[in-house]
């Protein structure tokens, strides 16, 4: 039988793959990629084909999640095949109900991990790993309709001490990405309908451009403030904190631009 391996790509452009990531590339017969759970801003597919030595295929959303990844396992069940997938390859549920498939059918399986946007976001914040809570992402709003989700999982996060990593919604096909402003506008709607005080003007809030490039940007300050930066170029990613321990609050400070009065904030 043959062979399917999920390879991260990580980040930001094609230098982000590992070493083990290149190695089982060059081995496989044939080579997939997907661009469509995350936003690799840097990425060529040009200089990576080069880089791999490989013609790289791209497929797309329908294939994977409509089709089931038909056409990918069809071929691993013949030859070892690498699917490339921005960042860490099993974050999206897309690619772990292919791996389960892929196994059903007799594939070995086997992953290549890259740098993930999960633990960059969260580095990059200055904040504590073991105080987050649920993370959750923040959708376009659709025909008038703002998902009230991600307020919800704020808030509860909050009430238990916890800090919230808020992903941005993304739409390949359309190539629109939400940015800071974006995210902290349909968040803003909500609390005007749900009056809880989750999400005021005077939130402490993180913003966060292009993790893992030479020129990210993180920004912490009051959500009135916030609002107005210019992150530049996506993707875009946002952390809510609560409570700060000491040091969290000394990084956001000297990190991430935050003002002294944040000390306030402290455990």
């Amino acid at each position: 039988m043959g062979e399917l391996v999920f390879v991260g790509l990580g980040l930001y452009d094609e230098k982000d793959i590992s070493l083990r990531g290149l190695e089982e590339i060059k081995q496989a017969g044939t080579v997939f990629a997907e661009l469509y759970t995350s936003l690799m801003a840097g990425l060529s597919i040009q200089k990576l084909e080069k880089l791999v030595g490989k013609k790289i295929s791209i497929v797309s959303r329908r294939v994977l999640e409509e089709e089931g990844g038909q056409a990918i396992l069809q071929e691993a069940e013949k030859k070892k095949v690498a699917l490339l997938v921005p960042g860490d390859p099993l974050i999206a549920t897309t690619h772990v109900d292919l791996r389960i498939r892929a196994e059903k059918l007799g594939i070995k399986t086997h992953v290549i991990h890259g740098a993930s946007i999960i633990s960059a976001a969260i580095g990059l914040s200055g904040l504590q790993n073991y105080k987050y809570g649920r993370s959750v992402t923040i959708p376009f709003p659709e025909e008038g309709f703002t998902s009230e989700t991600p307020y919800k999982v704020i808030r509860e996060n909050k009430k238990m001490g916890l800090h919230t990593l808020c992903f941005l919604d993304i739409k390949a096909e359309e190539e629109k990405c939400m940015t800071v402003r974006d995210g902290l506008e349909a968040l803003l709607a909500t609390e005007k309908r749900k009056r809880n005080r989750v999400i005021t003007s005077d939130t402490l809030v993180i913003g966060i451009a292009r993790a893992g490039s030479r020129k990210s940007t993180v920004k912490a300050g009051y959500v009135g403030d916030v609002i107005k930066h210019n992150f530049g170029a996506p993707p875009h990613t946002l952390v809510f904190p609560s409570k700060l321990h000491f040091m969290e609050a000394e990084a956001l400070i000297t990190l991430a631009g935050a003002l002294e009065q944040i000390r306030k904030r402290q455990k």
